[in-house]
């Protein structure tokens, strides 16, 4: 568990050969790595937020929102804002 701004977040950190697959989930939808699809999750039709060039949590939190799934622009979440802008907003 993750906790932002006193909400609860999962995540999950997946050891791949190139270094490792970081998830974070809300209630409403999800920051994920660069590692993720937008075009899977829009097949889905689950809110998910893309950042890239990241290894921990914390530079998920910090780093750009590059992509955004239709789910997730319905909820307000836009590419330029922050992970954690992006995440309260999927809380």
């Amino acid at each position: 568990m993750l906790t932002i701004d006193s909400y609860q977040f999962r995540a999950d950190m997946i050891p791949v050969r190139s270094g490792s697959l970081l998830l974070i989930q809300g209630s409403k939808g999800m920051l994920g790595c660069g590692y993720l699809s937008v075009e899977a999750a829009e097949r889905l039709g689950d809110a998910l937020a893309i950042v890239t060039g990241v290894k921990s949590y914390e530079d998920m939190l910090k780093a750009e929102v590059k992509k955004v799934s239709s789910a997730a622009a319905l909820l307000g979440v836009k590419e330029g804002m922050s992970g954690k802008e992006a995440l309260l907003i999927m809380k």
